[in-house]
């Protein structure tokens, strides 16, 4: 069974880029609960957390579509380490104004979009890169461990954020984000692949126009990306506002919300464990619309629950079914999709999956004052229930796959 869930390591380049990415992602969340607990202390305001989660996403939306053009005709590994060293900049810049008393809330905003511009160009290229390291038959594998590595990150990153921000200050959360980046660096300069782009006199725009019109010829592609998108936009505010949650709702601290993380990171590392355990399996696309059926019931039920102890429970389920759905869906993009396209269409899905996010975010920030965040989260899914039932039973392009 663990020979089976951890096939793709015996590819030495996709083993050195899965610990590297696996280091920076904890330091990543360590920041991330840092940035959030940060926003809400300085400014009491669940529609400026919003606002930070839009504008850390939004540049996804903007320039992804530019930094597959990009990852398609460049170096992917040369793409990816630029990235890294901008956020590992940012970081370091913040952990500088927090350390001198001069930390602002609109430091973070600017900060959280030029980490955001940043992955706008990292994203495709690391996508694009993946199924360079492994054989097809082993992509389904590779994708759910990269899932493994994102949500491992999940758990272990908050835990040691959560320690970090009650015990030595927040400074530390931000700083050690920025050392992890030189984990991932190292790993893309030891890669042995010998990615060389087609030459091509074709501009930008119409390089962009190809990849459109590559998704539109390949049937359930565009429900695919539509999928990805509404699934960010209606289920990770869940994850944004759960420190208003923990603060709000239930009036606990800090600790409480690297609780909600942790069930949450344990959740979505079981629902990839099981993925990556079922390998290159049929029927994906049934799979991942019912996982996208179950989710939008886990957020329903989170969003109304007043007891603690359920309330992780159901955390920890969607994450699972969260992940499940996550991985099947990149998955089929994955296998549909030819090489020399590869980082432009992945450029579109990431808009898609990536773009859902902001925008979710902001909304639900503006909606949280009004309605308050239980209301507004319960009726986030069962919208998704709702998606999730129409594409399963009336528009069944994906249900066929």
């Amino acid at each position: 069974m663990l020979r089976r869930i951890f096939k793709a390591f015996q590819y030495r380049d996709f083993r050195l880029l899965w610990f590297g990415a696996c280091t920076s992602s904890i330091g990543t969340w360590m920041q991330e609960i840092a940035q959030n607990w940060l926003v809400l202390e300085i400014t009491k305001s669940p529609f400026l957390l919003g606002l930070d989660a839009f504008l850390g996403d939004i540049p996804i939306f903007l320039f992804s579509l530019f930094g597959g053009v990009v990852a398609d005709r460049m170096d992917r590994r040369h793409l990816l380490i630029g990235s890294q060293l901008v956020q590992m900049t940012s970081a370091f810049t913040l952990v500088a104004l927090i350390v001198s008393g001069k930390i602002q809330v609109w430091h973070i905003l600017v900060s959280s979009f030029v980490v955001g511009t940043a992955q706008a160009f990292g994203g495709p290229a690391y996508s694009a890169l993946v199924p360079s390291l492994v054989e097809k038959e082993d992509l389904p594998n590779a994708i759910a461990l990269n899932s493994i590595q994102f949500n491992l990150a999940r758990v272990i990153g908050p835990v040691l954020g959560g320690l970090a921000l009650k015990y030595v200050g927040s400074a530390w959360c931000f700083g050690l984000n920025g050392l992890s980046f030189i984990a991932v660096i190292i790993s893309l300069s030891r890669l042995r692949i010998d990615f060389k782009p087609a030459s091509t006199s074709t501009s930008i725009l119409e390089s962009m126009k190809q990849g459109f019109r590559f998704i539109r010829t390949q049937g359930a592609m565009s429900t695919l990306i539509l999928i990805a998108f509404c699934m960010t936009a209606l289920a990770i505010p869940m994850i944004t506002f759960l420190p208003v949650f923990a603060k709000n709702v239930f009036r606990k601290d800090e600790m409480t919300y690297t609780l909600f993380l942790v069930a949450s990171g344990l959740g979505s590392i079981t629902g990839a464990l099981g993925v990556a355990a079922m390998g290159n399996i049929h029927n994906k696309g049934r799979i991942a619309l019912a996982m996208l059926v179950a989710l939008g019931a886990g957020i329903t039920g989170f969003a109304l629950s007043t007891s603690l102890p359920l309330s992780c429970l159901v955390l920890f389920l969607s994450g699972a079914v969260l992940m499940c759905a996550f991985a099947m869906i990149s998955s089929l993009v994955q296998l549909i999709t030819t090489h020399e396209m590869r980082g432009r269409v992945m450029s579109v899905y990431n808009v898609a999956f990536r773009g859902g996010m902001p925008f979710g975010s902001l909304m639900t920030g503006w909606l949280v004052p009004l309605w308050t965040a239980p209301t507004v989260l319960s009726i986030n899914g069962l919208v998704l229930l709702s998606l999730g039932l129409y594409f399963l039973f009336v528009q069944r392009r994906v249900a066929a796959l």
